[in-house]
């Protein structure tokens, strides 16, 4: 597969709305806490593959805004999980190279979790192959809002869109190249609204506990497949090859 899919269209930037933890336990008459944990065996999964193909940087919707909404249970769940994930594959993560960054209103998860948060930017930060970005408490209406809010608060009036980039949550990151959504479900979901305007979707019925290496490959390989014009003509594009 890895060769495959090497080439000068490889994605830099890929982001993955994990959908379907929840109906995948529903399916199989679980506890939807129990489609979380396989999620999280997929979040594994894909890092891991991500990692071993040599893209530079992987976004994962962990948790929206809207999602806080969810019953306490389930969410005290999905905080459980959190702490799980960090606490046991951070040494890992830095082993191999993998800088954590989170995005998203991370004031608002449990204290302990934001601690924990600190600690693994902290103990990551040096790290260069590659670059983990997981959304918590993430929405982009909310961070777009955030973005002018911090403008306001600068005095700037007049500015340039990558300007205003700068005061996202993703500054110095690069606009995704792929953004691939699990679970059959064929909307965006408030994720990355600015940062995907020219970004390639891929939708697939696969489960997020069910993705994992084959399921990424497919993904890609149709991603390879597209021609990607940002607004100009198939003939500007192939000139701009030529020169």
């Amino acid at each position: 597969m890895k060769s495959k899919l090497r080439g000068s269209n490889f994605p830099r930037h890929i982001a993955i709305i994990m959908d379907g933890n929840g109906r995948w336990a529903k399916n199989k008459g679980l506890a939807r806490v129990i489609g979380h944990r396989e999620g999280v065996k997929a979040t594994r999964r894909v890092v891991r593959q991500v990692r071993k193909l040599g893209i530079p940087y992987l976004t994962l919707y962990a948790l929206s805004t809207e999602n806080l909404n969810r019953p306490k249970k389930e969410l005290q769940a999905l905080f459980n999980l959190l702490r799980h994930y960090i606490k046991k594959e951070l040494d890992k993560l830095v082993k191999n190279g993998v800088q954590l960054k989170i995005i998203g209103r991370v004031e608002v998860l449990p204290k302990d979790v934001q601690g924990l948060i600190k600690e693994a930017v902290e103990r990551s930060k040096d790290c260069k192959d590659m670059v983990l970005i997981i959304a918590l408490a993430y929405g982009a209406r909310d961070e777009i809002l955030r973005a002018f809010k911090r403008l306001a608060k600068a005095g700037r009036k007049n500015f340039s869109e990558r300007d205003f980039s700068n005061y996202l949550d993703t500054a110095g990151i690069p606009d995704p190249d792929l953004l691939i959504r699990t679970g059959a479900e064929m909307r965006i979901s408030n994720f990355l609204l600015w940062q995907i305007a020219y970004t390639e979707l891929y939708f697939t019925k696969t489960l997020w506990p069910d993705f994992g290496a084959r399921h990424l490959g497919k993904a890609l390989q149709e991603y390879q497949r597209r021609e990607r014009r940002f607004g100009l003509t198939s003939e500007q594009i192939q000139q701009k090859r030529m020169i």
